[in-house]
């Protein structure tokens, strides 16, 4: 053998293992691009969630909580009281869900099909987020002058002689509630929808159009399918949100009225932190019930 060969022959080792090293690295280079990402979500995510879980099975008596694995916390959520507040939520949810979908449609097909103008598109979907320029508080305290006995509703009802005294049902019930939730949500509705109309090949309609198809048929076997995915994304935005709120529900309900993400506030304002959390476990575990089942109707991964 010669000296050439065996200088190649001792270095063999040394390239087999550079070789496999630049191998390993490749390999495992998209898990440590995504190493911070899981990191960050472990820490602002997965822990205080396992937290929440864990504080839900602890002992609390007299403004003391002791650490002990007891379902007392959770058979107070699940009283006749709290379930009755669950129920008022998902009410909340339905109705809200509902009046969101019903003025978010028009408003998507009429800006993704009647305006030509990319520009003038663009600008009317940008007025559509005026609203949230200012807060969720001050847009919910804005009605109240506005709903009040003595506010501008009322006051214009009473000016023009539909009603011979002020109505009270404006403001401080159900009916605000919901009308305020419905201002602040139907955003979350309308985008969704009008991202997905928007990129609606304008080819098929014009063959529908050129099969014969009516306008209310377009739309029924065209239009509608074809949006199913931002209606559903716009679903779980909207009903997930409702679910939790409790801000204006406080507000617009004049304490009068409650929902579980006021309940587990109230709770909180009272230091009975393992029943809250017991709460919020429920109402966690339900909005990702909900998400999946939503998930299994429209893959939303695929659609994207």
């Amino acid at each position: 053998m010669t000296p050439d060969q065996l200088d190649d022959h001792a270095n063999a080792p040394s390239v087999t293992h550079t070789w496999r090293t630049r191998s390993l690295l490749h390999a495992a280079r998209p898990y440590l691009l995504a190493s911070p990402f899981v990191l960050i979500l472990t820490l602002f995510l997965i822990l205080p969630v396992m937290a929440i879980v864990v504080i839900s099975f602890w002992r609390y008596s007299s403004f003391v909580m002791t650490p002990d694995f007891v379902w007392d916390n959770y058979k107070i959520v699940f009283s006749e009281t709290y379930l009755r507040t669950f129920l008022n939520t998902f009410r909340y949810a339905l109705i809200v869900w509902c009046l969101t979908l019903v003025i978010a449609f028009p408003i998507s097909y009429f800006l993704a099909f009647e305006i030509r103008s990319n520009r003038m598109r663009t600008a009317l979907f940008l007025l559509c987020t005026v609203p949230f320029l200012t807060s969720n508080l001050i847009r919910n305290i804005a009605w109240i002058p506005f709903l009040g006995r003595h506010g501008l509703l009322n006051s214009g009802l009473l000016a023009i002689g539909l009603i011979t005294e002020p109505i009270e049902i404006f403001l401080y019930s159900d009916v605000s509630i919901i009308l305020s939730m419905v201002h602040i949500y139907t955003l979350f509705m309308v985008a969704p929808i009008f991202n997905t109309m928007v990129r609606i090949d304008h080819n098929l309609i014009e063959a529908a159009r050129d099969l014969g198809a009516s306008q209310w048929r377009i739309l029924r076997e065209v239009i509608m399918p074809l949006s199913s995915t931002g209606v559903m994304i716009g679903t779980i935005f909207v009903v997930s949100m409702v679910l939790g709120d409790f801000a204006t529900v406080s507000i617009m309900g004049g304490g009068q009225r409650a929902s579980a993400g006021l309940a587990i506030r109230k709770m909180i304002a009272s230091l009975q932190y393992p029943t809250a959390a017991a709460m919020a476990v429920v109402l966690l575990i339900v909005t990702l019930l909900f998400v999946s089942v939503l998930m299994s109707f429209v893959d939303v991964k695929k659609e994207l």
